[in-house]
C-alpha cells in the first residue's frame, strides 16, 4: 500500500457511497486509477467489504454490551469462528491480558441479551465472560 492506496480507504472512511468520480476528484487522480486501485485492494483482501454507518438515534432503544472472553487452551480461532456466527456479534477483536476476546453485542431487549450471553458461554473452549452493558456516552 503506498499513500494514495491510504488516502482512498481515508476517503471511504468519511463517505462509503463516494462515487468513483468523487474519489478522483477529492484524491487527484483519474476516475480509471481509483477503479483500479479499489480493484486491486478487494482482490487482496485490503478491502474486505462496504459497510453501514447507522445514527445513534436510530438504533437508540438497542441495547449494547462488551463482553470480555477468556478461552481455554488452543481454541481461540475455534471460538472465534463460532462467536462471528452470532448475528448480535457486531464486531469481535483478540486482545492481551486475562482475557484472550472483546466481543462487542447489540440486541433489541433483555430476553434477547440473556440468550446471547447463554449462546457464548455454551461455545466449547470459552472458560470465562464478563460482560458490561453500556450505558451512556461519556
Amino acid at each position: 500500500m503506498d499513500d494514495l492506496d491510504r488516502r482512498l480507504i481515508a476517503a471511504l472512511r468519511i463517505e462509503g457511497r463516494a462515487s468513483l468520480s468523487a474519489l478522483s476528484k477529492m484524491l487527484g487522480v483519474s476516475r480509471g486509477t481509483v477503479q483500479n486501485r479499489l480493484d486491486r485492494m478487494i482482490a487482496a483482501d485490503v478491502i474486505l467489504g462496504f459497510t453501514v454507518r447507522v445514527k445513534d438515534a436510530a438504533t437508540k432503544s438497542r441495547i449494547r454490551a462488551i463482553m470480555m472472553i477468556e478461552v481455554s487452551g488452543k481454541n481461540t480461532k475455534r471460538v472465534a469462528q463460532s462467536l462471528r456466527g452470532l448475528p448480535q456479534i457486531h464486531a469481535l477483536h483478540s486482545t492481551n491480558g486475562a482475557f484472550d476476546l472483546v466481543a462487542e453485542i447489540a440486541v433489541e431487549d433483555l430476553s434477547e441479551f440473556d440468550r446471547v450471553l447463554s449462546s457464548v458461554r455454551v461455545i466449547d473452549g470459552v472458560a470465562r465472560t464478563e460482560t458490561s452493558l453500556l450505558l451512556a456516552p461519556a
